[in-house]
């Protein structure tokens, strides 16, 4: 079923209050494989400090609804500066710096974790791969990373134009993809829906297919506080506007997950 920002604002707004806004998009991806965790590439720029903690954020609040959560990441120089200490941390979330150097290879360590936690006990699970976006145009078997994306956009007009950009990307090499947006750095819900609303229907218009909404993320300065004390927010601010958003986009992420775990 096609999903826009508008069928998720139940998340954020009291009943009642959230008025459809829906767009065509495709289902949800095709597995994996059977004995492997959904893998979502987030891309993240190597330097992308905000994106970097998002992401990490995102994966402690799957892992706090009970599924398993993995983020894998390519060290590079400045691992050290956008990432906790690798391995097991809050709630059993997990932090994996690859020592890949192209997308083939990050799909390689992507798929092994997918697989590693796959074995172990447990209501299903996501592993989240953050993908620099220059290897996206890799043509080799790393591809195989791109059946599921998640990219994050603020509503400035030259990042959605960015934005557009890469999902047109994305959906144009893979056809059988799918492609979700989560809007942050937003001050008012109206705000989050108008740039979805703007990405999805140029999407729709000339693509064919627009992105599902994966929600909206508020622009809360506890999101920044958690950076310096690299500390993750639904942690330290369980009950801050940007903590309640996050749970809301990781609950988003496993329900389409879980899907095509089913498939």
């Amino acid at each position: 079923m096609a999903r826009g920002l508008g069928d998720v604002l139940h998340y954020f707004l009291p009943e009642g209050q959230a008025e459809a806004a829906r767009a065509p998009d495709a289902g949800p991806p095709a597995r994996l494989d059977a004995a492997a965790l959904p893998i979502v590439a987030l891309p993240v720029a190597e330097r992308d400090v905000v994106r970097a903690a998002l992401a990490w954020n995102l994966t402690v609040e799957i892992a706090r609804l009970g599924a398993s959560a993995s983020l894998l990441a390519p060290q590079g120089s400045d691992g050290s500066l956008l990432w906790p200490e690798p391995g097991r941390g809050p709630v059993g979330a997990e932090l994996v710096l690859s020592p890949a150097v192209d997308l083939d290879a990050l799909y390689r360590d992507a798929a092994d974790v997918a697989v590693q936690r796959a074995a172990e006990p447990g209501d299903g699970g996501v592993v989240l791969a953050c993908v620099p976006p220059h290897w996206l145009r890799s043509r080799a078997e790393g591809a195989s990373l791109l059946r599921w994306a998640l990219l994050f956009a603020t509503p400035d007009a030259r990042d959605l134009l960015e934005t557009y950009a890469l999902a047109k990307f994305l959906l144009r090499r893979r056809p059988d993809s799918m492609v979700g947006v989560t809007i942050h750095g937003v001050r008012r819900i109206a705000e989050a829906e108008r740039a979805f609303q703007r990405l999805a229907g140029v999407a729709a218009r000339h693509l064919g297919r627009a992105p599902r909404s994966y929600g909206l993320l508020v622009d809360d300065l506890h999101v920044y506080r958690a950076i310096v004390a690299r500390r993750p927010i639904g942690l330290e601010h369980p009950q801050a506007p940007a903590a309640k958003a996050l749970r809301d986009v990781a609950r988003l992420v496993m329900a389409d997950a879980r899907l095509q775990h089913r498939a």
